[in-house]
């Protein structure tokens, strides 16, 4: 197969961890005959450094013309420390969101055998956590009205969301489980905002085209208790833009890890796939970063090609370097501590 990606390392530890996914991805390739292209462009601070824009049209024409976008991360402590900052790395990911169409995160949370006994929860509580959450990428609070009155005094973010918007993702959600458990939950804050109720009433009249799935709907404050108690009881999740952000980077953590979870994020046509966690500015240029959760990303990118051993293959000698100790710092535990580009060396020849 031949496949053209656009590369967006983004900032910080983007462009460490995406260089080890490449010299995954490009083994993968080699030892089953695909050729692979890669198109870099720039995003984030990076990006604002270069031209002034977080997501520049340059970058967009690159994406549009890719197969798929392996992106890395965004942020920079000279945009998150100035609040009065008219242009942030941040606004260049809404951006690219928005411009691509990619209106829902796809996020899993499973666990490694190796590293049950590294996650902040009891071994009892997680295993068998298998779980998938569908975050809504495009509408609610992120993209509403806001603004300042009464001198600057009063600030206001306005959740907004259309019944086209909750239908697509809730529909994604229901094909999403009917190809796993069969369980679907609803989360929202339906006792509280009318967005909620919309979202709840939505995704109840769906249920009946989807008769073999078992709907649940929970409030959101409820399922963030329930994630660290028995995460194992849920299958896939949907949810709304902020709900989603939050929940997410609390599943993370299950496994032990913020550096060990891949991420895609899907539209109508494109398709784009990144580590859930974030530029880390103060690891940037030191090697130690943790390549596996975006290394998983790619693994993702191909199984979405259809190419389901090649993914096996590259999930498979992460969980390898896992039981051996080819580890990141984060992971090491007194233990030897291997640079991020040792760990993707490891990796490639492995494979």
């Amino acid at each position: 197969m031949k496949l053209n990606i656009a590369l967006l390392a983004g900032d910080g530890i983007g462009p460490e961890v995406i260089d080890q996914a490449v010299k995954v991805s490009d083994a993968i390739a080699k030892k089953y005959g695909h050729d692979l292209s890669w198109t870099p462009a720039l995003t984030g601070a990076a990006a604002i450094d270069d031209c002034g824009e977080p997501y520049p049209d340059s970058t967009h024409a690159v994406c549009v013309a890719a197969d798929a976008v392996l992106f890395g991360a965004i942020g920079h402590p000279k945009y998150d420390n100035d609040p009065s900052a008219k242009v942030r790395p941040e606004q260049g990911l809404l951006k690219m969101r928005q411009k691509l169409g990619l209106f829902a995160n796809v996020r899993p949370t499973f666990t490694f055998p190796s590293l049950i006994d590294k996650s902040p929860l009891k071994r009892e509580r997680i295993e068998g956590t298998d779980l998938i959450i569908l975050r809504e990428l495009t509408g609610g609070i992120y993209f509403g009205e806001r603004g300042r009155k009464d001198n600057g005094n009063t600030a206001f973010d306005t959740c907004t969301y259309t019944r086209a918007e909750v239908t697509r993702l809730a529909k994604k959600g229901f094909e999403l489980a009917m190809t796993r458990g069969k369980k679907l939950c609803c989360v929202d804050k339906a006792n509280v905002l009318e967005s909620s109720r919309l979202w709840r009433e939505t995704v109840q009249a769906m249920e009946k085209d989807y008769p073999e799935v078992k709907v649940s709907y929970e409030f959101v404050d409820a399922v963030a208790m329930r994630l660290v108690q028995w995460p194992n009881s849920y299958d896939v999740m949907i949810t709304e833009n902020l709900f989603g952000d939050i929940l997410t980077d609390e599943a993370s953590v299950i496994s032990g890890s913020m550096g060990l979870m891949p991420s895609a994020s899907v539209g109508e046509n494109t398709r784009l796939y990144e580590p859930i966690h974030g530029s880390y500015p103060q690891a940037a240029g030191k090697d130690i970063a943790n390549p596996l959760a975006t290394v998983l990303s790619a693994a993702m990118m191909f199984e979405d090609f259809g190419l389901t051993q090649e993914a096996q293959d590259i999930r498979d000698v992460v969980n390898k370097s896992l039981a051996e100790g080819i580890v990141t710092e984060d992971l090491s535990e007194g233990a030897k501590a291997y640079k991020t580009s040792e760990v993707g060396n490891w990796l490639a020849k492995h494979i």
